[in-house]
């Protein structure tokens, strides 16, 4: 057979490259189609790439831990006992880091080995970590350099910017008496100082995973760019829950999908967003992008005990089945890794269920580079007065209160709790008589 290259497949229009973390095959394995071959992360999911054709691994062109752009080769498969064919996508790439006319810091300091993925969880492309170390940069000094990239990260251009002005800041100290220059220590950022920590008898230590880091610093992140609001609105869920319970059944027979409240609130969401479209948008600076899709994002737990938030996109054209589906596909996928990473890309607005853990509200982390979250609550039964034709009178209800966390610096009170308010009233007219 020909040789066919295994190829870094294309994972949203945002994702430009991944990681690779494990080889799931090595050189001489036999190869099915559709099998898995390696196992690769980006940003905030991990994911596996099948073969495009049978049979056997001749050849690695990436280690693990390298980072790989989409559209590079990063296998070739070919027939068993063949050797694989010069590529050149396998060639490295050539660092072109600018060398300072002047003798720098660069020069007599020990080039320092960076990790791909660093104790505080940023990625470092090869590219990036080989120029790092080429001029003497610690890992310390590369944390303290703003990125350009998605979520932060140093890409070539940052560090390449970044040399010019180092050069200058660690220019050389005065002569000592002894006539030999010593260079000045480079002037880094002040990093905040961390809290001692004791241990007791019988504690353990647990390190981070990967995915466990990414979300510290995304959720650090949002606290440092957004203002949080919070918003509490108690809705009255006692049609929704009588409507389920008679439709449910017959529902789990003829589509073989249970419906859970999830896709119901969903669908009252996005109808307020539809009201309130100025809920829908993102900051770029002193710009809002107003989103014109309503990608809904549904935070959902990990049997690892991490968090993922896969995407409906464009929910607002799905019904009420459709809305049904989606909700449980991507939770299963999600549960059983199989999102890919086009999966949580693009969310405009997103949802999380407390009430899944019992929880009756919460303060949710906006989702950045969202301006708000709704945190949904568990549903209690509960006395409340009521209006009948004959007064008032007190009934049990079904009640869950809806908390929305909006970002103060384009979401103000009024906007941020009529359109909480909006939520609730349009699960609370919900007809109870309705078809699905």
């Amino acid at each position: 057979m020909s040789q066919v290259e295994l190829i870094m497949p294309k994972m949203g229009e945002s994702v430009a490259e991944a990681t690779i973390t494990s080889w799931l095959k090595e050189v001489g394995d036999t190869i099915e189609a559709d099998e898995s071959v390696v196992e690769i992360a980006t940003d905030k999911v991990d994911s596996e790439v099948p073969s495009t054709a049978e049979g056997v691994l001749i050849k690695k062109l990436f280690n693990e831990g390298d980072v790989v752009q989409v559209g590079q080769a990063i296998a070739i498969i070919g027939s068993e006992g063949e050797t694989a064919a010069e590529t050149p996508s396998a060639a490295p790439a050539e660092v072109t880091a600018p060398i300072a006319e002047t003798a720098s810091v660069a020069s007599v300091v020990s080039a320092e080995k960076i990790a791909t993925t660093s104790d505080s969880g940023k990625f470092y492309s090869p590219l990036v970590k080989s120029i790092a170390e080429k001029e003497g940069i610690s890992i310390t000094e590369l944390e303290a350099i703003s990125g350009s990239g998605k979520d932060g990260r140093v890409t070539k251009k940052d560090i390449l910017n970044y040399l010019p002005n180092r050069t200058k800041e660690v220019a050389t100290a005065p002569t000592p008496s002894n006539g030999v220059a010593t260079p000045a220590p480079a002037q880094v950022k002040a990093e905040p100082k961390k809290a001692t920590i004791s241990l007791n008898a019988g504690d353990e230590i647990i390190e981070m995973d990967r995915m466990r880091k990414l979300i510290a610093n995304h959720m650090i992140m949002s606290k440092q760019t957004s203002p949080h609001v919070t918003s509490y609105v108690e809705a009255d869920m006692t049609n929704i829950v009588n409507w389920r319970n008679k439709v449910k059944a017959g529902f789990l027979a003829r589509e073989n999908e249970k419906i859970t409240f999830t896709p119901i609130i969903m669908e009252a969401i996005v109808k307020a967003i539809k009201d309130f479209p100025m809920i829908n948008v993102s900051v770029d600076g002193d710009n809002i992008i107003k989103r014109k899709n309503i990608n809904l994002g549904m935070a959902t737990a990990l049997p690892s005990g991490n968090l993922i938030v896969p995407v409906i996109k464009n929910a607002d054209q799905l019904n009420l089945v459709g809305m049904t589906k989606a909700v449980n596909d991507l939770a299963n996928r999600a549960r059983n890794n199989k999102l890919a990473p086009d999966d949580i890309a693009g969310g405009t607005y997103t949802v999380t269920n407390v009430g899944s853990f019992g929880n009756v509200m919460g303060t949710p982390i906006i989702n950045q580079p969202q301006v708000a979250i709704m945190a949904i609550g568990a549903i209690q039964k509960k006395p409340a007065v009521i209006e009948t034709p004959s007064g008032d009178a007190i009934a049990i209800r079904h009640k869950m209160f809806l908390s929305h966390a909006y970002d103060h610096r384009v979401v103000d009170g009024a906007l941020g709790g009529m359109f909480v308010r909006r939520v609730a009233d349009y699960l609370e007219q919900f007809d109870i008589n309705r078809e699905i």
